[in-house]
C-alpha cells in the first residue's frame, strides 16, 4: 500500500525532462545546468530512451544550453554527448524533425573545438552569416522569425510551445521573450503560414513574420487570415495529457527560477536525483 503512493509521486521521465527543457529556456540557468554533476550525463541517456517525445524534449534541452557559448566545449566533450547524437541521427526509427534537431546540436558542438587562429574567422563567418543555427546550412530545414503579439509571460510561452510542437515539421524554436519573438527551425516543405495558424489556435496570441527588406532593415509581415491545414505530429505521442501537464506548476517555477537562481539549483539536484535513480542502479 505504501509503496504505490511512492510510486505515483515519482516523477516520469517525460516530466523530469520537459522541466530541464523549460529550465534550459532561461539564459539565467543554462551554465548552473551544464555545470550540475547529474544533469547533463542524464540528458545524454534521454537521448536513448524508447519514448520518441523523452528524445524530443532532450534534444530540445542540449539545443538551449548550446546557445550559451561557454557551455560548448564541456558538452561536447562530456561522456557519450557525442555519440549519442550520432545514434540519434543514424537510427532509422527517430522521426525526421528529430534527425535534423540533433544534427543541428552536433554542428554546434562540433564547431566549438575551433582552435584559437581561426576564431576569428570563425566569428566574421557567424556574422557574414547572420543565422540563428549553424545547422541551417541544411537544405532540408529554413528559419522563420515571428513576431508574437501576445507573447508576454511564461504560460504564454508554454501555450506557444504546445502548439508548435504538435505541427509535423517543426525542429526547433527560440525564444526571445524581451522582444516577443520566437525563432523556428522548419523542415522546407512546411509552409510558415502553418506555424501562424497553429500560434492563432492559441485564441490569446497571433503571428507575423519577421523579414528583411533589401535594404537590410527589418518588416513585419501579417500572414493571410484563411488558415492552413495543419498535419499533426502522429509519430511523436501527446506530451502529457490535459490533466496531468505541468505547466500549470511549472509557471510558478520557471518565472521563480529567472529571478533566483537558487531556486533552479533546487530543482536542478530533484532531477539530478531522479536522473541517478533511473539509470545508475
Amino acid at each position: 500500500e505504501k509503496m504505490n503512493s511512492t510510486v505515483s509521486e515519482e516523477p516520469d521521465a517525460l516530466s523530469v525532462v520537459n522541466q530541464l527543457r523549460d529550465l534550459a529556456a532561461d539564459p539565467l540557468n543554462r551554465r548552473a545546468i551544464v555545470q550540475d554533476q547529474g544533469c547533463l550525463p542524464g540528458l545524454i541517456l534521454f537521448l536513448d530512451h524508447p519514448n520518441p517525445p523523452v528524445v524530443h524534449s532532450a534534444l530540445l534541452a542540449l539545443r538551449y544550453l548550446a546557445e550559451c557559448r561557454a557551455n560548448r566545449e564541456k558538452m561536447k566533450s562530456e561522456l557519450g554527448m557525442m555519440l549519442s547524437l550520432q545514434n540519434v541521427i543514424q537510427k532509422t526509427t527517430t522521426p525526421g524533425e528529430t534527425k535534423l534537431l540533433a544534427s543541428e546540436v552536433y554542428d554546434i558542438l562540433q564547431s566549438s573545438s575551433v582552435s584559437d587562429m581561426d576564431n576569428v574567422n570563425e566569428m566574421n563567418y557567424r556574422r557574414r552569416k547572420a543565422q540563428f543555427f549553424l545547422g541551417s546550412t541544411n537544405k532540408r530545414a529554413k528559419t522563420v522569425v515571428l513576431h508574437i503579439d501576445g507573447l508576454d509571460d511564461s504560460s504564454r510561452r508554454n501555450l506557444c510551445e504546445e502548439a508548435l510542437l504538435k505541427i509535423k515539421g517543426v525542429i526547433s524554436f527560440t525564444f526571445q521573450m524581451a522582444v516577443q519573438r520566437c525563432v523556428v527551425r522548419i523542415r522546407s516543405d512546411l509552409k510558415a503560414e502553418a506555424l501562424a495558424t497553429a500560434i492563432a489556435s492559441t485564441k490569446v496570441m497571433k503571428a507575423q513574420q519577421v523579414v528583411k527588406s533589401e535594404s537590410g532593415e527589418e518588416m513585419l509581415v501579417p500572414f493571410q487570415d484563411t488558415p492552413v491545414e495543419v498535419e499533426q505530429n502522429t509519430d511523436l505521442p501527446e506530451y502529457l495529457p490535459e490533466d496531468e501537464s505541468p505547466t500549470k506548476e511549472q509557471d510558478k517555477a520557471v518565472s521563480r527560477v529567472g529571478s533566483h537562481p537558487e531556486g533552479a539549483a533546487s530543482w536542478l539536484s530533484t532531477a539530478a536525483n531522479f536522473l541517478s535513480r533511473s539509470f545508475y542502479w
